[in-house]
């Protein structure tokens, strides 16, 4: 065996060669899982493997994938694989540092030119996509069915209702516009579900946000916003944009005079990294125009850049005349900054950079502000009850004075700091006084579809 690794060359859109000692970004690659046993290989720069035929080379010039590009791995103990094509062909490593499609016969496991060792160095999307594409359609139909029914219902309105939360922030995927067949792997239900929300909300005098929670490509790159393999496209497609402004377009036109529906949020947590101000803006401002066609009454909600981004950079991009809010995410997580703080650390981290923050926002003559995510969890150790009261009453005392309220995450969490009902039926989480005050609104994200 050669002992080398595979490599695109440039990171992609040349040549693939098996020459390099280490393995880097250009010997990465990120799996498209078609089937059990058929995959597609991208390379970091984003184009596919790909194959003529029979004795072809292999190179990593595709754009896009199709059969060229799908190749059938065979898996043995210790990592060992055998890439072969549709027609039977098995990948080589020749002589001459070549990847070629003409390995004669059927390769065993021992050490020979078509048996490579394959590491998995990540595995942490486990989004909509994974659990839809990793179920197959049937198999995720039954399993997200089975959790749709039972994971929210009328009697988490009704806890809601007790407790005095008046509204609940929604997330969907914009897959929702085609139910109930919408594209694979996506899997039809979600706009059942968000109807029966709507239903039970009204039923017991609580308003709704939809959230745009996954748009097409993903604007972030992150499991929730449904992205494949961990990549960013929403911001590379001119059509990608296009139809998220159509899923847009369709929640307003659906919910836009529904009583019940308070807001519509045109993305959640577009990256800083991927996602140009101008561009965003350009998309709000439309997004804004399109909810406008429906509903002069209903809050468009527009969130701010999640990674290095100025909170204040869309308080000054003129995006709507009247009923805007702007979404700001406040985790004390996700960041180096955090992790060696004290209970007190964060407790004063709250009182002096968020609270100050906020009351610049506040009177800014601008949108109102809407506090969309926080959660009573920290990166404190062994953190007692105590404690948990503590920064859990310091945040709500904080976040009550944005001008449009804010909301949880979220409802329900197989981590129980942030699951809102556990936190208040195991007294984390004391709501007490602090909603008997005459902000305009208090809202609580309720969470619609699963992680796992």
């Amino acid at each position: 065996m050669l002992q080398k690794y595979v490599s695109a060359e440039n990171g992609g859109g040349m040549g693939v060669t098996v020459d390099k000692d280490v393995a880097s970004s250009w010997e990465t690659f990120r799996l498209w899982r078609v089937s059990d046993s058929e995959f597609q290989f991208r390379t970091s720069q984003g184009q596919f493997l790909t194959c003529d035929g029979e004795g072809g080379s292999v190179s990593a010039i595709a754009g896009s994938s199709s059969i060229k590009e799908t190749f059938y791995v065979e898996r043995n103990y210790d990592n060992r694989v055998h890439i072969k094509l549709k027609n039977g062909n098995y990948l080589q490593a020749t002589v001459a540092n070549q990847l070629s499609a003409d390995y004669p016969g059927m390769p065993g496991w021992d050490d020979n030119a078509a048996t490579f060792e394959m590491t998995i160095v990540a595995n942490y999307i486990h989004g909509d996509y994974q659990l839809a594409n990793g179920y197959g359609h049937d198999k995720a139909k039954e399993v997200l069915k089975r959790h749709r029914n039972s994971f929210i219902t009328i009697e988490d309105f009704i806890f809601l209702n007790r407790h005095g939360i008046n509204t609940v922030r929604i997330p969907v995927g914009w897959w929702i516009a085609f139910d109930p067949n919408p594209p694979a792997p996506f899997i039809g239900g979600t706009l059942e579900a968000l109807d029966n929300a709507f239903s039970w909300a009204q039923a017991y005098n609580i308003r709704c946000i939809i959230d745009l929670h996954a748009a097409p490509g993903s604007q972030n790159g992150m499991e929730h916003s449904a992205s494949r393999d961990g990549s960013t496209g929403w911001p590379t497609s001119a059509s990608y944009i296009s139809q998220t402004l159509d899923v847009i377009d369709f929640l307003a036109s659906r919910y836009g005079k529904h009583p019940t529906l308070l807001g519509i949020e045109l993305l959640n947590e577009p990256s800083a990294a991927s996602v140009s101000l101008d561009l965003l803006v350009s998309y709000y401002k439309q997004g804004y125009q399109i909810v406008r066609k429906y509903s002069s009454k209903v809050y468009v909600i527009v969130c701010q850049r999640i990674g290095n981004a100025d909170p204040s950079e869309l308080f000054q991009a003129d995006i709507g005349s009247y009923n805007l809010v702007v979404d700001l995410h406040y985790y004390n997580l996700f960041d180096n900054f955090f992790v060696n703080m004290s209970p007190l650390d964060n407790i004063q981290f709250i009182y002096n950079s968020r609270e100050t923050q906020l009351q610049a926002l506040n009177s800014a003559n601008g949108p109102l502000v809407f506090i969309g995510e926080w959660v009573n969890e920290w990166n404190v150790t062994n953190a007692t009850q105590l404690d948990y009261q503590n920064f859990g009453r310091t945040q709500l005392e904080v976040y009550n004075a944005a001008s449009f309220g804010w909301s949880y995450w979220t409802l329900k969490n197989d981590r129980k700091h942030w699951d809102f009902e556990w936190n208040i039926r195991n007294n984390y989480l004391q709501l007490g006084r602090s909603l008997q005050s005459s902000f305009p609104l208090f809202v609580l994200k309720k969470h619609m579809h699963t992680h796992i």
